[in-house]
């Protein structure tokens, strides 16, 4: 099922027809799914509007060069790791991206806190919000967890699953309906009550929940792209937040495929230590058996530390 209207889809497809030549760098990855709606969540997707620069765009900011250079491709590949190994920034703030985003409006509140992008946020004081709303997976039910006080623990049973669903579901549907009537129209934005002018849109949006969707523009550069995957692609990061955030890396691959491998070797699966924590590490490399009480970890990072060392084994 699509999660566009027609409206947009007629849209989409009238941008995906139209072509210019160009002397500008151009990313054959990007261009072969521009303006294309990817979906996640439910009724949410990404697409890709427009970008600057690609993975030469870093390599010819840290070499100041000329056009595309002469360099060799495996010289430019040793050098975007170089630049990402030693944590080298701007050269990745000369290539840019700009995406068209639906998502949850409590997906939107965490991702504004990543805020090196620009941002244009779909606006309901100007215009009626549609029936759409997040519904979880019975899979992404879980009850709180009791060492994550800001995470998921454990799933919750079937039948607690489908009392949530039933809840979220009933009261979505009311809040919007108690909308609309606040705003005194139906669906198809007519009036309801001839005797009524209804109150404004800015106002009766406070009645919806945070699982309405809302939509934006965003824009940002490739650095600052990748400050927000390192800590949303991670597993970690809440579900929701996480699967745009998997969709966007996919799309950072097809841009940037040399940035992309550098930043899953130097970042995602990268692991960094403490000053202790390091010193325990080159004490277990000499062969001793380290214990916690042996350094001067805290308890919380002695856990961290074993994790990172064994993230296989349950700790």
């Amino acid at each position: 099922m699509s999660n566009l209207s027609d409206d947009q889809e007629n849209e989409i497809g009238l941008s995906r027809s139209a072509s210019s030549p160009t002397r500008r760098m151009v990313s054959e990855g990007l261009e072969a799914i521009l303006f294309e709606a990817i979906p996640v969540l439910d009724h949410g997707f990404v697409r890709v509007i427009d970008y600057m620069g690609d993975d030469a765009a870093v390599v010819q900011a840290a070499r100041v060069s000329y056009g595309r250079g002469t360099k060799k491709v495996s010289e430019d590949r040793a050098l975007i790791n170089y630049l990402l190994r030693h944590w080298h920034t701007t050269p990745f703030e000369m290539a840019e991206i700009k995406f068209h985003i639906k998502m949850p409006i409590f997906v939107a509140r965490q991702w504004i806190r990543h805020r090196m992008a620009s941002v244009n946020e779909y606006s309901a004081r100007y215009s009626v919000l549609d029936r759409e709303f997040y519904i979880p997976a019975p899979d992404q039910l879980a009850a709180q967890s009791n060492q994550n006080r800001q995470g998921r623990g454990d799933t919750v049973g079937p039948e607690e699953a489908q009392e949530v669903l039933r809840l979220l579901t009933r009261d979505a549907e009311r809040n919007y309906d108690d909308y609309l009537a606040m705003l005194n129209q139906d669906e198809r934005g007519e009036r309801i009550d001839d005797e009524r002018m209804g109150l404004a849109r800015e106002l009766a949006r406070m009645n919806l929940s945070l699982n309405f969707y809302t939509q934006w523009y965003w824009k940002i550069d490739l650095h600052n792209l990748m400050g927000f995957l390192r800590l949303r692609a991670d597993p970690h990061a809440q579900y929701e937040i996480r699967a745009y955030a998997e969709v966007i890396l996919e799309i950072m691959k097809k841009w940037v495929p040399a940035t992309y491998e550098a930043f899953v070797d130097h970042r995602l699966e990268a692991a960094s230590f403490s000053g202790e924590a390091l010193k325990a590490l080159r004490r277990m490399l000499a062969g001793e058996k380290v214990q916690h009480a042996d350094t001067k970890l805290s308890k919380r990072e002695w856990d961290e530390f074993m994790i990172k060392l064994h993230p296989d084994e349950k700790q």
